[in-house]
Formats: structure tokens, sequence, C-alpha cells
């Protein structure tokens, strides 16, 4: 609720800080301004969504009549391994040739 410049905050600076540390995350000054907004914003939305009549409504898990639309997850050929292979910046002996990245010479 908005009065001239003074707000009704659900959440202060500290509170902000204090996410931000459990989260690792460096705030600066400004930043902590903004989030501060943003996540009061966001928590004022979800104070909205409370007020929301919702009795006698029963849970919707979808809200599309549409069913599975899946398909089964089979491999197939394509046909497609040398196009697949010239799209490849490396190839060799058929295979897709990537950097190596792991590197045995450092397990001493």
């Amino acid at each position: 609720m908005k009065e001239g410049n003074l707000m009704a905050s659900r959440i202060d600076q500290d509170q902000v800080k204090h996410v931000a540390g459990l989260a690792k995350l460096e705030l600066k000054d400004n930043q902590v301004d903004y989030f501060t907004k943003q996540l009061d914003d966001i928590i004022g939305l979800f104070e909205t969504l409370d007020e929301v009549k919702t009795d006698n409504i029963e849970p919707t898990s979808s809200v599309s009549d549409q069913l599975n639309v899946m398909r089964e997850d089979v491999a197939d050929n394509w046909g497609q391994r040398g196009a697949l292979l010239a799209n490849a910046p490396e190839s060799e002996n058929g295979y897709i040739k990537v950097p190596a990245i792991i590197d045995e010479s450092e397990d001493e």
C-alpha cells in the first residue's frame, strides 16, 4: 500500500542481505535497494493471490484438455550421419572429435 513515497515494506534490506549471504551472493548497496523493492513487489503479488477466494474450487493439475501428446522414446536412425559429421568442427573415424576435458597428467 503506497502513501506518497512511503510504502509498508514486507521485506527490509537486512533480510535481503541475509538471504544474499546464504546464497553466497555479493550485492552492492544499489543492488540491495533494487532487490529489496523487487522482492517486496513479489511478496505483494503473493499477498494479492492469497486474497482470491478458492473455496469449493477443484484443484487443477492442467489447464489444457489435451492428454499426454509425448511420443514413445525410441532410438531411430535418421540416416543423417554424414550431414551431422559435415557440420562438426572436427571428426575422426565416423565420430565427432572434441577436445579432452580431463587432463590425466595432473593426477600424480
